[in-house]
């Protein structure tokens, strides 16, 4: 469960004396994620998300994620929006974290998305590149390649669990990529974890995006493969070209990528594999054996970095240049 820190029934009733969203009725944890500490909330007005920060998220970067998921909602992509007490304060002190309420979205994610999900998802993703383009907020991605490999020095040891020269392996890709990274695509804000749990559905309707809190600026197509790791894989690792192609039709129904986009998504696909690689590798390491949320196993963006090695164009994700 993604639940970090306990908050107390009694806390949150004086807190919500200072709003003006109603009464406590409930408040239960919520088992996606995995950065922070996440709750419905529901009053005897409405229902509500309270998350607390935790773990990556920096604190200083917080006004950034709130005035872009202001920005989105106006331009008409839904997403929680924060609610500010009586006082216009959106940032609170709960249980000893900063913690902020949001507005609740209808919808359930995904696990397996179908390729019409995938194709809405592509779509919903260009919208957003498009509609932040005069956002004027800036934050660089923390995550992005010039932090592979400080990231990966600070794993000391491979683990008992995972394959022997795993960091020794992990070296030779980081150097590669970083060395050959684009630095002259189109760039603006990304999401950067648009993975199926953070992307709302009625149906086959999307109905909204949450989790913004590694969004930053950075390269458009990236975001982009970093839903063709999330989305486009199956249980089993096999690579599903049918879901890849609606999503990429999706995205380009509303942002046609130009011919340099296209040709880098074999390097920013693998680029993206090996960020997530690395934080779920140090997590693997770090992450106490008794702790209530369980570290995702980095074993499964191994082999995707290794699927996109092999890759010698966009052809073989549905595109064509």
């Amino acid at each position: 469960m993604a639940v970090y820190t306990t908050i107390e029934d009694d806390e949150i009733a004086a807190l919500l004396k200072g709003y003006d969203i109603g009464n406590l009725l409930s408040l239960a944890g919520i088992a996606e994620g995995v950065e922070n500490s996440n709750f419905i909330l529901r009053t005897d007005k409405d229902t509500f998300i309270m998350t607390l920060y935790e773990k990556r998220t920096n604190e200083a970067d917080l006004p950034f994620f709130m005035d872009l998921k202001r920005h989105l909602s106006k331009a008409g992509i839904n997403c929680p929006l924060p609610i500010a007490d009586k006082n216009g304060q959106i940032l609170q002190k709960i249980s000893g974290k900063t913690g902020a309420i949001f507005s609740f979205l209808d919808g359930i994610s995904f696990h397996n998305p179908t390729p019409e999900h995938c194709h809405n998802l592509g779509r919903i993703l260009a919208e957003m590149h498009l509609k932040t383009a005069d956002f004027t907020g800036m934050r660089a991605n923390a995550l992005g390649p010039d932090s592979w490999s400080a990231l990966l020095a600070s794993i000391e040891s491979d683990p008992d669990d995972l394959p022997s020269n795993l960091r020794k392996d992990a070296k030779v890709i980081v150097d590669k990529l970083v060395s050959a990274w684009p630095s002259d695509l189109p760039k603006g804000v990304i999401h950067a974890d648009l993975f199926p749990n953070n992307v709302m559905f009625v149906g086959n309707d999307l109905t909204g995006v949450i989790d913004f809190y590694f969004a930053c600026y950075d390269i458009l197509a990236y975001d982009l493969s970093i839903c063709i790791n999330s989305w486009c894989f199956e249980k089993d690792g096999s690579f599903n070209i049918t879901k890849s192609t609606a999503m990429l039709k999706g995205y380009q129904s509303v942002r046609p990528l130009s011919e340099a986009e296209i040709a880098a998504l074999p390097i920013l696909s693998a680029g993206s594999a090996l960020r997530f690689f690395l934080t779920r590798l140090y997590d693997w390491i770090h992450t106490p054996k008794d702790a209530l949320v369980k570290p995702h196993d980095p074993m499964e963006y191994w082999h995707k970095i290794r699927h996109h090695d092999r890759v010698k164009s966009a052809e073989s994700y549905g595109l064509w240049q």
